[in-house]
This record gives structure tokens, sequence and C-alpha cells, in this order.
């Protein structure tokens, strides 16, 4: 018995319009924090702006991906096309690593640089304003990645965060270089630590994917709980051989099922849909699921 692993029209339409307003306020965020770094004299910001502008990849990955991931099962691909979603998940945890890496090595690079003039505090508000929208975007595309159970989204949503972050160096590095214009390292060292903040998202985003895309099944605390969903159902006299693996951010179960051997095959279908409807309603991200019938003896 298998189950329906494409997207609904409503959940696709729901990650297009949290991703586009995203990337919108990525492409008008980039383009202030250009100004402001060129007006105010600041290199930290004209860098930030680049990282928010690197978002703009990440935004287009997961609009064009959900259209291909929420596409419904066909002849060569029968489990449906939601491994795509894990492709672009490993996708934005290396854009992740790239940005990350390029963050340090600017900072290490230009350790020992001295800027002429001290910048301005446009540059700083600037800094400022996108931290807050950016945190705001993290906090609202994770919310609705997770409400709809989209990987790719969450790791979006990290992407948002991880630009908040190096915006944090880069506000301190300004006001530091306004008051005390003779310790410009400290933009430096916070954009090293901003770099080492990305490096664990990403790693965090892309290992998990890795493992996914390898058919790593859930946890044993997973299985306990769909095994016991199972058992709950009227007629089951055990489980065993539960499995699972990942489809995107959906979980497919297959697992036998013990039940008296002297009940007709209707009674036996009848409680392997029952058990199907259960652990898609009750467990945990479970989107597809495979009954084998054996006799209890």
């Amino acid at each position: 018995m298998s189950g329906d692993n494409c997207l609904s029209a409503s959940t696709e339409k729901e990650i297009k319009r949290v991703t586009f307003i995203g990337m919108m306020i990525n492409i008008a965020l980039s383009g202030l924090k250009f100004a402001a770094g060129i007006f105010g004299n600041s290199q930290a910001i004209i860098a930030d702006a680049f990282h928010s502008l690197s978002d703009c990849v990440t935004d287009v990955a997961v609009l064009i991906g959900s259209s291909y991931w929420s596409a419904p099962p066909d002849e060569t691909h029968p489990h449906g096309h939601r491994r795509i979603e894990t492709v672009i998940t490993v996708f934005i945890g290396l854009a992740l690593v790239g940005v990350a890496l390029m963050i340090g090595w600017n900072a290490v690079s230009t350790m020992m640089d001295k800027d002429n003039e001290p910048p301005g505090m446009i540059a700083f508000l600037a800094a400022v304003l996108s931290i807050v929208v950016k945190e705001g975007l993290y906090q609202w595309t994770a919310f609705v990645g997770k409400k709809v159970k989209s990987s790719a989204m969450v790791a979006n949503a990290w992407h948002h965060r991880s630009d908040a972050f190096s915006s944090i160096p880069a506000a301190v590095a300004i006001i530091a270089a306004i008051l005390l214009p003779g310790y410009g390292f400290i933009d430096h060292a916070g954009a090293i630590l901003v770099c080492l903040f990305i490096l664990h998202a990403a790693y965090k985003i892309s290992w998990t994917a890795l493992c996914e895309l390898t058919d790593a099944g859930a946890g044993e605390k997973v299985c306990l709980n769909i095994e016991a969903i199972a058992k709950s159902v009227n007629g089951v006299k055990d489980v065993h051989k539960c499995r699972t693996r990942y489809l995107g951010s959906g979980l497919q179960v297959d697992l036998h099922v013990l039940v008296d051997p002297e009940m007709s095959v209707r009674e036996g279908h009848d409680i392997s849909a029952k058990v199907k409807e259960e652990l898609i309603k009750k467990g945990p991200e479970v989107i597809d699921v495979v009954v084998h019938l054996e006799p209890f003896e």
C-alpha cells in the first residue's frame, strides 16, 4: 500500500509565496547596504551587501525546485520527486559553505589593512536594519517551512539567519571604527566568528540532507513511535521489521503487521488500510506506508 508523495497545490503555493517575498526583500536590502557602504565609506557593509545578494541564489533554487519536487509520482519516479528537495537542500548548504569561506578569507587577507577614513553612521544603521529584517525573515521562513514540512525552506531560512549573523560584526566593527579608529581589526575578527557560525549551520543542513540521500532511516525513538501507533489498531497482534527512509522531509515506512491467521483477506486488507491511515495521520512526518501482513503464531 502506498501513499501520495506529492505536495498539495496550497503547500507549493505557500512555499513559493514566502520564498518570493524573501527574495524581493533580499534585493531591496542588498541595494540599501550597497548605497550605505558607498556613502558611509564602509567596506564591511559593502561585503555584507554581497552576502545578502547571495541569498537570492538559494531563493531562486527553492522557487524553481518546488515545482519539481511537488510533482506527483509517475512511471519513471514511482515514489515521487521529493528527493529533488533533498538535493536542493544540499545545494543551499554548500552555498552557505561558499559564503562562509568567502567571508573568512576576506577577513584574514585584509586583517592588517587600515582605512583612511572612519565609516559613517549611515553604514551602522544599515547593518542594524539588516539584522532586524533578516532575523524576521528567518523566523517567518522557518515557521512556514516546519509547518509545511519542507527541509529546503528551513535550510533557506538558515541562509537568512546567516546574513543576520554576518551583519552583527559589521555593525560592531562600524561603531568601533567610529569611536576607536585605531581598532579596525575588530571588524575582521568578528567576520571570522561569523564564518564559524555559518559553517556550523551549513554542516547541520548538508549532513542531514546527505543522510537522506543515502537512505538513512529514522532514529530508534521514531521507529518505536511508529510501531506503537500500528499496534494500537484493532486486530493488530504485533509489529516487526519496521523500516524507514526519508523522501525529502517526509518519512516512508515499510513494516510487517501480524494478524489472526484465520481472518479473511478482506479483513486483513481493512486492517492494513487502517494502519496506513493512522500512521499518516498520527505518525512523525509519515507520508507513505507499505504494510506487509503476516499470520500471528
